[in-house]
């Protein structure tokens, strides 16, 4: 019999919580949902240069705001040095690792001189060199067989061993690398399923060395999530592309909304219904069914789900979560009131609704001179197009949305538009 599933969610604090790391998330939750088994979160900041201890809160804060919940309390790795000492110095008592003296300059500069492909060249590794400060402890990689593992997404995958260099384990100061401190939490967590991004691919062979030295099981499965791409279809760039969490909430994007388009990033329903509420999500979404093909993150596609949330809400709910988009107040609101359902029509993020209302709620409009004069000065069209309006207003005795817009478009006929 299996264990119950356990899977996790492991986070650096190095930067806010981003759309791939969502994706990442969303379908660990949802494979520990559907499966009744437990969504684990672990804080990975043993890189003391790198991180971040804030950002922490951002992670935490994101996840709960795409209702992403986890169950025990969050597991931080710093807290843990001790164990990856602990398991350190086993790899050390059985000869799984050896001490490495060598410089990142010094590895360089054999690698260009002998002209060969990059990586460490096992300068140290017959040495015998006893471990200490400023030496490293590097994996003794086998030279012969393959290491490989069946992938829910990516069928089977095996690297030569011969190919993977003797990667550094503990660095020089005594601080564990991602990589040791990684695969032994997840042994010591009782993670069945590994579920992560594909740039991590590469790194799995190394991971279950690491558990096969120690004596620890590997995870029942594995699965690596297709990469997402931008419209030039290169890889999501924290720099370079808009993939902060946060900013999406702040811009009005929805919570379910986030978590539908995401969830459909690799993977369709077999319905072939895309938009649709989380619970059936949960019922539909399965791992073996995500495509390991790069998947586009497309911004357009993403308002329009918005938009079809936005729409599917109850008017009051619609107004409600409305609220922190306003900046006026109960004058905002009673604006909205007034047009909730043409607005919430016609709105993809929550962000829009105060211009589309705003004209109800200032004294005066906000005008950008230099656009007015343009127009203005473009032709007749423009003021004859606002004498026409007038004319056809004034006829109006019901102000109800469809006598406004046939007189606005007869205007236009009027004015020769």
């Amino acid at each position: 019999m299996s264990n119950p599933v356990r899977v996790r969610f492991a986070p650096s604090p190095t930067g806010f919580l981003h759309v791939g790391s969502g994706h990442s998330a969303l379908a660990n939750w949802l494979f520990a949902r559907q499966s009744g088994g437990e969504f684990l979160l672990r804080i990975e900041d043993t890189d003391a240069e790198r991180n971040r201890p804030e950002l922490i809160d951002n992670v935490l804060e994101m996840l709960e705001w795409l209702g992403l919940t986890w169950d025990g309390t969050p597991i931080k790795q710093s807290d843990r040095g001790d164990l990856y000492a602990d398991a350190a110095a086993k790899l050390v008592a059985s000869g799984a690792v050896y001490a490495c003296e060598c410089t990142g300059e010094q590895v360089q500069a054999r690698n260009k001189e002998a002209g060969g492909k990059p990586g460490y060249d096992g300068h140290c590794r017959d040495k015998g060199l006893e471990p200490g400060p400023g030496r490293a402890l590097r994996f003794r990689t086998p030279r012969e067989g393959r290491t490989g593992w069946m992938d829910l997404i990516r069928d089977e995958i095996s690297f030569a061993n011969s190919d993977i260099e003797d990667f550094v384990v503990v660095r020089g100061n005594g601080a564990p690398m991602f990589l040791l401190a990684n695969a032994f939490d997840d042994a010591d967590m009782g993670i069945t399923h590994v579920i992560r991004g594909e740039d991590h691919v590469n790194s799995t062979p190394k991971y279950l060395m690491l558990l096969e030295a120690l004596g620890l099981a590997a995870p029942q499965a594995f699965a690596h999530m297709p990469l997402l791409v931008n419209e030039g279809r290169k890889k999501l760039s924290k720099r370079r592309d808009d993939v902060s969490m946060s900013d999406y909430r702040d811009r009005g994007y929805l919570p379910e909304a986030m978590v539908n388009y995401l969830s459909l990033l690799g993977w369709g329903p077999p319905d072939g219904v895309e938009v649709r509420p989380v619970s059936e999500i949960v019922e539909l979404y399965r791992l073996e069914d995500v495509n390991a093909s790069p998947a586009f993150f497309d911004q357009k596609k993403l308002s329009f789900v918005n938009a079809e949330h936005i729409r599917m809400l109850p008017p009051n709910e619609f107004v409600e979560r409305t609220k922190a988009f306003l900046s006026h107040g109960d004058a905002s609101l009673k604006a909205l009131s007034t047009m909730t359902v043409e607005v919430q029509e016609r709105v993809r993020t929550l962000s829009e609704v105060e211009p589309m209302i705003e004209f109800l709620v200032v004294d005066e409009p906000e005008m950008d001179e230099g656009s007015w004069t343009k127009a203005i000065t473009k032709g007749k069209s423009v003021p004859e197009m606002l004498d026409a309006t007038i004319s056809r207003l004034e006829e109006l005795d019901d102000w109800s949305p469809a006598p406004i817009e046939a007189a606005v478009r007869g205007a236009a006929v009027d004015a020769g538009i």
